[in-house]
């Protein structure tokens, strides 16, 4: 029998890079799996490639930021699934600048999407694993959140997760639920892409540059990232609880 065979997993910003692969995995292990992602086009693509390879899968079109769109969401989930097993709060943006440069709008679009979306998220699906006496929160974080220039409401949102990880881990534990986050090093994404890019310089030379600085020679994959998100979600770690996995190649300074 496959790893998660007989869970639900609800994962949020589903419809590409980390979040597509964590779904995907997921998937592959006998999950069966609700996308949620704000981009409609991609997620039907998404879908239809997973549902393609026969994957048990619903997509729901919402911006996690909005409270009802999430709730909304969520029912429709445990409408089809019947309960929510597993929540991974993957869903990110960046609007990077130098602090003097920085926007309101830029400041307050990350902490929506980053912050209120995982509170939104979380709070919405808690109560069914309250119900159920079972349940994996998985936060996606990043090594940002120790600082990095250009991202102060980058780096300030990552960093709340981990505290906001923390004080659930505390909060559900005694419910059966375990709260954990992953934060993810350098990884070839679309978002690194647009880094690149606001830097001025190729993304070839970007990856050269950052896979010289990682202790194992070479950047990550959302791959990487998916399998500590799966090891969270195993039955195998109920006893770990309110940590988060610095999954980067090893420290950088």
């Amino acid at each position: 029998m496959k790893r998660f065979s007989g869970r639900v997993a609800f994962v949020t910003g589903a419809s590409r890079g980390i979040g597509k692969t964590i779904a995907e995995r997921f998937a592959d292990e006998g999950a069966k799996v609700c996308l949620l992602d704000v981009n409609g086009e991609n997620l039907e693509t998404t879908i239809s490639e997973f549902k393609a390879k026969g994957y048990d899968v619903i997509g729901q079109t919402a911006d996690v930021s909005v409270r009802e769109q999430v709730e909304a969401a969520v029912r429709a989930a445990v409408q089809t699934f019947g309960k929510i097993d597993i929540l991974v709060n993957n869903a990110g943006i960046i609007r990077d600048n130098l602090l003097y440069k920085m926007t309101d709008d830029d400041w307050d679009a990350v902490m929506n999407v980053h912050l209120k979306g995982a509170f939104l998220s979380a709070r919405a699906v808690q109560k069914y694993m309250v119900e159920n006496r079972y349940g994996r929160i998985i936060n996606i974080s990043s090594t940002s959140a120790l600082g990095n220039r250009g991202q102060a409401n980058y780096a300030t949102a990552k960093a709340g997760l981990q505290g906001f990880t923390k004080t659930l881990a505390i909060e559900l534990g005694k419910f059966g639920i375990t709260t954990n986050a992953v934060a993810p090093g350098f990884i070839e994404t679309d978002m690194t892409k647009a880094t690149a890019e606001r830097l001025g310089v190729s993304f070839e030379d970007f990856i050269a540059y950052n896979a010289a600085q990682i202790p194992v020679g070479r950047i990550g994959k959302p791959e990487d990232i998916a399998n500590a998100v799966l090891f969270f979600a195993m039955e195998e770690s109920s006893f770990v609880n309110g940590q988060v996995l610095y999954v980067a190649g090893g420290p950088t300074n």
